[in-house]
């Protein structure tokens, strides 16, 4: 099946008609209509600025509180040189300008997906203009969703050619996605990781210990364990109210994060003026290559301290769904970047007076007048600082769930104003322990701020080499000019990176080893999940059996509605032989329920459904496929089987009309509530062979029978008679399929499956608990395949 067309048998019967099996487009004038509604919207100046003042609270936290850490970090065996401070500043001033403010800001942002930000946002932008999904599920309908853009290249192109080769063989799509996964374990590996999709938890206990750490200052003989100790209090704090939202929590972060950039950025001055106004010269370059020629190992270990001060970066990328990208870019180049330059120059100047003070130049630095006041608005200010980037971490499991490369969780929709604030119970427990286990283990800001660098930087990596392929497949842009933001964010990051090489020992190695067991499993998972789809693809039943069973198919048609699940959105999938053929019965009225998500944010829900028949009127047999995208939810109260069914009688109006109400040709299926489109053929793909041992494990049965001949005796209305079938009851009939690794496989296949995924099949929520199927109406059908 690639690229979502798929080659299927026809058949005749009687006069020749085609079985068409593919979803077509929309009709122009609604689909026009809708894509006027997903335009980007415009912003009054006036409602631009209040939106860049609030970003200030969700956007730039993490990057806002790196000054209570970085000179430490950067000189943890304290400062040999004092022009060395004057090196490290001119280093933190360049850094903050190269990647934050020109990478990023202004190059990486505009790479948004619908206004989604991420690793895994980047990622969909790419699947839809290349066929570079390893779960080949889409199909060409999808693309005239009004969310779902994508560009035409000329035969030639440089773009073109690029696209081929990475469609050209399955190693390279895999490759892709495995940098993603990277990526993105590298960001879970943190916990709270700030450059994909969130913040680190790394970083958020390092802000949070560093801002308890500031206790020490006015109380000096206050233990460690006491410090430790305030830090956890205040994450146990944090993660307990997490179920609230940030809708709840959040509406004084913005505030907060203002009066710290303002505090920050006066302290600054202040410092600048009171004890070294030649710390200015930090802004000529020349100091940085000064620094360097002084020589020594610890110069280039120290960049692993000066790179923290840019963490926080992705977290920009990874909130745009909250905000337009020109809020985020006035809010950054009018507020952020200038308050942390002073807030930087403001400590340099302070240690080059008092370089013995460089552990906690930070605190000493305030003026004893304000330091309690100050105090607590850099405690506020980490607490706002780890919301964001929480937060940011349950966008980036369900964007992983999506695209089935992280096991089912539960995910609560915490606002009805704002799709994308969402609540993960599961892995907000799991960051919890991950970061009381750091704050207690590693107890000093040092070694954290070792583990913190070392899986900023990689997903810093994975960002560029993504954007390049954006660039070229998306953007289009000239090679040269590609060759060239390549080049620079590669020899910045690579440098930044050999950096960190000499931390790893010095916790380094924590990232690697949480990021690495994060990758087994989702690797684990998408495998499985990969294995499943291919065995559905090659277990397909032929149309031509099916229609050669009749309108009855073979079977007593019992009163009722059945909605058989799939992952297939063509084809009748190999569940259903298997039931009829172990159960001589089915119910009156079937429908294919295929819940897929696209590489898309969200899918409007008049776009939602797709309804077409399979086969003859008196079959009685309908397809449905609900699409949704990576930000989209299954809520509660979202009505699915409600909407399901007002799609399908829609469709059998619609066809009614279209057909003078007297045919029974297969030529229509509809799209949600509003489009009707016209079938071509597809056909259906004969059994294949797979090993499999099978089991029937029914939930409720339906009683009554009735012949087939009854059902629709005399003229009897199509939907009168779905109306009745659906108060006699609907049962959603379900696939619970075990995957086993065949016994000639290999050892580390077998592992793989037979003990991680089985493990992770075992822990993770059903797929009746996500759709919301109520037990009394489920019936499960078991099935063992061999991989």
């Amino acid at each position: 099946m690639g690229g979502g067309e798929i080659d299927e048998e026809s058949d005749e019967r009687g006069s020749m008609w085609d079985l068409d099996q593919k979803l077509d487009q929309s009709m122009d004038e609604e689909a026009g209509r809708l894509r006027n509604m997903y335009k980007e919207k415009k912003f009054s100046a006036l409602l631009l600025l209040q939106l860049s003042f609030q970003s200030l609270g969700v956007v730039y936290g993490d990057l806002g509180t790196s000054p209570l850490y970085v000179f430490y970090n950067t000189f943890p065996h304290g400062i040999k040189d004092p022009e060395d401070i004057i090196g490290a500043l001119s280093l933190i001033i360049y850094s903050l300008t190269l990647i934050p403010l020109l990478k990023y800001v202004f190059v990486v942002c505009k790479a948004n997906d619908n206004g989604q930000g991420g690793t895994f946002a980047l990622y969909s932008l790419l699947c839809r203009h290349a066929k570079v999904k390893t779960i080949r599920n889409q199909h060409r309908t999808d693309e005239e969703l009004t969310t779902y853009s994508r560009s035409t290249f000329h035969e030639h192109s440089f773009a073109a050619k690029t696209k081929r080769w990475l469609e050209d063989r399955t190693s390279r799509k895999t490759a892709l996605l495995v940098l993603v996964l990277v990526g993105t374990c590298m960001v879970i590996g943190d916990g709270i990781l700030t450059p994909a999709i969130s913040g680190n938890a790394f970083s958020l206990t390092l802000s949070i210990l560093s801002a308890a750490g500031g206790l020490r200052v006015n109380l000096p003989h206050i233990s460690n364990g006491v410090v430790v100790l305030v830090a956890v209090v205040i994450l146990v704090s944090l993660f307990s109210v997490q179920h609230y939202g940030t809708d709840r929590v959040g509406w004084l972060f913005a505030p907060i994060v203002f009066l710290w950039f303002l505090s920050i950025a006066s302290i600054g001055m202040y410092n600048i003026w009171k004890h070294d106004t030649t710390v200015l010269k930090a802004f000529s370059p020349v100091y940085i290559y000064r620094y360097f020629k002084r020589g020594g190992i610890d110069r280039w270990t120290s960049l692993g301290g000066i790179m923290l001060s840019i963490t926080g970066i992705e977290a920009l990328f990874a909130d745009l769904s909250h905000f337009p990208v020109s809020a985020v870019q006035i809010a950054f180049t009018a507020i952020v970047f200038p308050c942390l330059l002073l807030a930087y120059s403001g400590q340099a100047a302070y240690i080059r007076n008092h370089p013995h003070h460089v552990a906690d130049a930070f605190y000493r630095s305030i003026p004893g007048s304000v330091y309690w006041p100050m105090f607590i608005i850099a405690t506020a200010a980490a607490i706002v600082a780890s919301q964001a980037t929480i937060s940011a971490t349950f966008s980036l499991i369900k964007q992983a769930l999506a695209h089935g490369c992280f096991p089912r969780v539960k995910v609560v929709h915490t606002s009805r104003k704002f799709l994308g604030q969402i609540y993960v119970p599961d892995i907000n427990w799991i960051l919890m322990i991950l970061c009381i286990a750091v704050t207690a283990g590693f107890k000093n800001q040092s070694q954290i701020g070792n583990a913190y660098g070392t899986a900023v930087v990689i997903v810093m990596l994975v960002t560029t080499l993504l954007m390049t392929l954006i660039m070229i497949l998306v953007w289009r842009c000239h090679w040269v000019l590609v060759l060239v933001f390549t080049v620079l964010s590669l020899v910045v990051e690579c440098t930044y990176f050999s950096a960190m090489l000499f931390k790893v020992d010095q916790g380094g190695w924590v990232p690697l080893v949480i990021a690495a067991a994060f990758l087994l499993i989702m690797s684990v998972w998408h495998y499985g999940t990969l294995k499943r789809y291919e065995f559905e693809m090659h277990s397909r039943v032929s149309m031509a059996w099916i229609l050669g069973l009749g309108p009855s198919l073979g079977l007593v048609r019992v009163p009722g509605v059945g909605l058989v699940y799939t992952e297939l959105a063509s084809g009748v999938p190999h569940i259903f032989s298997h039931f009829i053929t172990n159960l001589p019965a089915i119910h009156s009225v079937v429908v294919f329920v295929c819940v897929k998500n696209l590489p898309v944010y969200t899918v409007p829900e008049e776009e939602r459904f797709l309804v077409k028949r399979i086969g003859p009127k008196n079959f009685h047999m309908f397809r449905c496929v609900a699409r949704y995208g990576y930000g989209d939810l299954h809520k509660k109260d979202d009505d699915f089987e409600k909407r399901l069914f007002e799609s399908l009688f829609l469709f059998i109006r619609l066809e009614s009309m279209m057909e003078g109400g007297c045919s029974d040709s297969d030529d229509y299926s509809i799209c949600g509530s509003q489009n009707h489109f016209k079938e071509k053929n597809e056909n259906v793909a004969t059994f294949d062979t797979f090993d499999s041992i099978e089991s029937i494990t029914p939930v409720k049965r339906v009683s009554h029978t009735v012949t087939a001949s009854s059902q629709m005796s005399g003229g009897v209305d199509e939907l009168e008679f779905i109306n009745r079938c659906r108060d006699a009851g609907v049962v959603h009939i379900m696939g619970n399929t075990v995957v086993r690794a065949r016994r000639q496989a290999r050892f580390y296949k077998k592992i793989a499956i037979d003990y991680v995924y089985a493990f992770l099949r075992k822990i993770c929520r059903e797929h009746s608990v996500i759709f919301n199927v109520p037990q009394e109406s489920l019936l499960n059908v078991g099935q063992i395949f061999y991989v």
